[in-house]
Formats: C-alpha cells, structure tokens, sequence
C-alpha cells in the first residue's frame, strides 16, 4: 500500500517511537464488525442462531468482530435488519453519545446510517431520531437503512445544516456530527481515500468542520450535549477543532466519554500556539482509536457538555406549524381501518398523515414543515385504489405478536433465499396479508390464499 508522503512524514513527526508500529498496522487486514439490532434480537439469539464467531468490541456492547469466511452481509438476516455490518472503531461514535430512551437526537451527517441506526437502537422506540444527510443520493441510502433495521420513531431529512438550525435552535437533547472529513483513519480498507488525500483537502475539510460545528451547537439545549467525531489522524480537524470550538463557544465544556478506558486520550500538544492548563485538560478528554493499539481503524472522538438548565419541550414555533402533508380524508381512513382490523392486533399509536398516496406515522409531535424531508416518519403504506397496501417499511418494524398472521421459515435454509429472491411460498395460512419471518424475525409480507405465499418482496431489494 503506497501512502501519501506528505501524510507518513506528519505522521512520523507526530507519532516518534510509536511510527514504526503504526505503519506496520498498514500490512494487516482490516477488521470486519457488525452491530447487533437491540429493535429485533438480543446478542445471545444471534449468536445462537448464526456461526459468525463474534468476538466482542470492548467500547460498543452490541459491536462484534466477526470471521470475514462466513460473509455476514450476504446472509438472509441481513435482509431482515438484526443486525448492522459497521467498521468497530466507528461503532464508538453512538457509544459516547449514550443516548437515553425518550431523547431527541439529531445525527446531523447520517450516511449511510451506521450511527444513526445505533442511536434509534438506544432510543428503543422511544423519543425522536432526526437522521439528516445533505447528499440526496446518500440521504436515500440512510432512509433505506432506518428502514431495514425497522426504526419507527424517525424522520430523515435532506437538508443543510443551516437549513435545520434556523427553525430547531435548541431543540435537541444529543446532536451527533459524524463530519466529513479528510479519511485518513480509512486508508488500510479504502484507497480511494488514498487516491483523494491531499494537504490541501486536509485544510478545506478542517474549515467545512467548523462550519457545520457553528451551525450545530445552536441546535443542542441548554444541558445537552455533542459528539463530534471524524475518521482522520489529522490534529487540523481534530484537537485543533475542538480548541476552536470552545474558545468560539465558551458554555460547552469537554468531559471524558464513559469508554474512554478503552481508547487513548486526545494529544494537546498537537494543537498550535500557547495552550492554558485548562484547554490541556479538555483536549486531553477527547479520544482516539489507533489501528496499531486496537482492532478496528483510526478515528477521532469529543463529547461536549452544553452549560446551563434543560430550557422548554420545544423551540419557539416548532408545535405551530401544520405539517406539510396532510390528514387522511374518512374514505381514505376507512380503507386503512379495515386493512388493521384484517392484518393488525391493533393500530400502531401517533398521528397519520398522508404524503401524496403515501400514509406515514409520525413520531411525536414534531412538525416537518418547512424542511427538506425524504421519510417524515415509519411508512405505513400506500392507497391504490379503493385499497391499502402495506409497506415493506412496516413489515420490518413489526413482531409476528403484532399481526393475526405470520409464517416462519428457518433463516438458514433455503427457502429464505428463495423469499429475498422473490419466489413464492408454499405454507397454510388464513387468507390475506402474512407476515413473512425468518425464525420469527420479520423479513416482509406475502400474501396468503390456497396454501401459497404470494411474494411481496420489493423488486428492487431481491437477490
């Protein structure tokens, strides 16, 4: 692997003794890790039912390394959300958020959703995630993921960060910036990132930081706090940030992450200029994860603390605003009725409201308008017609206990490949919709008449 030059002198400069092993970290293979989805399945079932040999990632009790022979990602448990594949330093990020259920959450650079997965895993249905991506092609990918790992209380929206400021001054209870960044920490699995680095970047990418940093801490209440983290080695987008940002904003204060005994502590004395004790101190309290003193690949991590007291529910005009969408007319509420009445024990609990032909339910109270929104909550389903078609959305969010039919087939065999690649079923069940699990995680829905499973896989996911 052939690494920048400029970026090996740096970091020979600021690593001495600890270079060589560093650098020899560089002809290892990467660590594979995936995140078990706390939504569907515990640790314990996973394991019991798969041989992926998880190992477990000491800052993330849900994180595990697997064996990279048993290609977890191909697997029909994939499909069905119980579980999340994630880079394990990366995995460190949600850790230190350590989200409560019943907060609200805002994952500020989202894609492709490893992070905003795992902060609707803490949620545990509770509370609001807002999961935003400025990139539309990204933004989708992060809504397909929510989806997949069956959250229920999210809305993903595309938007600037300025553009969700602006209306959610302090508003949130946690605000995770991920940043983009110059991915240094990614050179060992990504040479792209190799390709793409350069000095330059590393400077553009430390400014565009700062610039989504000032738009995110309007956003954190008083008494909440901001993760910010990249996967870079670089102090210019790292420690030298986070002097930035609290000599710019003086009521936040660093303090050291719960999993700080498992990663090293930030380097002060890589920042420029006179430090007081003070901001050693601070600095001293973010972490980093270094591929030569663990498995996983580099990354950069500070957990802020916002001074002063919890302020009100909601920001000033946040409850005014009328959603966008609008509410379901009677005919069309009659139709989704009967729909619950036939397939649902009972309706799922908040407010509906109809995008176009698409019926959604939101989370809480939050209004969407006025923002750039891609899924303004859990998608119920679609009016076609004078009938109402369930959404695969939905599917993964239910339990086989939520529905009055469900079928079983074993997650290892082949009839759940034969389910993912759109075949249909052979299986007894009472005619109508069917909710489709793998050992009794849902996957998606069929439809039941006659002994057959009719496959309601979406064609675009089949494989």
């Amino acid at each position: 692997m052939l690494l920048p030059q400029a970026f090996t002198s740096r970091m020979a400069k600021l690593l001495g003794p600890e270079y060589d092993a560093f650098i020899k970290s560089y002809e290892e293979e990467p660590k594979g890790g995936l995140r078990v989805n706390t939504l569907k399945i515990n640790k314990e079932k996973l394991s019991e039912l798969t041989d992926f040999d998880l190992e477990p990632v000491p800052w993330a009790e849900e994180g595990f390394y697997y064996d990279s022979t048993k290609r977890p990602g191909k697997h029909p448990f994939h499909e069905a959300g119980l579980y999340y594949l994630q880079e394990p330093s990366a995995m460190s990020v949600a850790a230190i958020a350590n989200v409560k259920k019943g907060e609200k959450v805002l994952d500020l650079c989202g894609a492709p959703g490893g992070k905003s997965t795992a902060l609707a895993a803490s949620l545990a249905g509770e509370g609001l995630l807002i999961a935003n991506e400025i990139h539309p092609a990204r933004c989708k990918i992060l809504s397909q993921n929510i989806e997949r790992m069956g959250v229920r209380n999210a809305i993903v929206t595309n938007e600037t960060p300025d553009g969700l400021s602006g209306r959610l001054f302090g508003f949130f209870d946690c605000v995770v910036v991920d940043a983009p960044c110059s991915g240094e920490g990614m050179f060992r699995k990504d040479e792209e990132a190799i390709r793409q680095w350069s000095e330059e970047n590393v400077e553009m990418c430390a400014v565009r930081q700062r610039e989504i940093l000032s738009e995110a801490v309007k956003m954190v209440r008083p008494g909440g706090r901001l993760v910010y983290s990249t996967c870079t080695f670089s102090p210019a987008e790292n420690e030298e940030n986070i002097k930035w940002l609290l000599e710019t904003y003086p009521d936040f204060t660093v303090v050291s992450p719960d999993t700080a005994g498992h990663l090293s502590p930030g380097r002060p004395e890589w920042c420029s200029g006179e430090l007081s004790s003070e901001m050693k101190d601070a600095i001293g309290k973010t972490v980093r994860l270094w591929p030569h003193l663990l498995k996983g690949e580099g990354h950069f991590a500070a957990l802020l603390y916002k001074k002063g007291e919890r302020g009100g529910e909601f920001p000033e005009g946040s409850k005014k605003n009328r959603n966008s969408g609008k509410t379901p007319d009677k005919k069309s509420r009659a139709i989704y009725e009967e729909f619950v009445k036939d397939t649902l024990v009972k309706a799922p609990e908040g407010e509906l409201i109809c995008f176009g032909e698409n019926l959604y339910l939101l989370p809480g109270t939050f209004s969407t308008d006025g923002h750039k929104v891609l899924r303004p909550g859990l998608h119920l389903g679609t009016f076609i017609k004078d009938r109402f078609e369930p959404s695969h959305s939905l599917a993964l969010a239910l339990k086989p206990e939520e529905v009055k039919r469900s079928v079983v087939i074993p997650g290892n065999g082949p009839e759940a490949a034969a389910y993912i690649r759109g075949e249909s079923l052979r299986a007894e069940s009472e005619k109508g919709w069917c909710l489709v699990t793998l050992d009794g995680f849902s996957v998606g829905w069929g439809k039941a008449s006659n002994g057959q499973i009719k496959n309601h896989y979406p064609k675009g996911l089949r494989k």
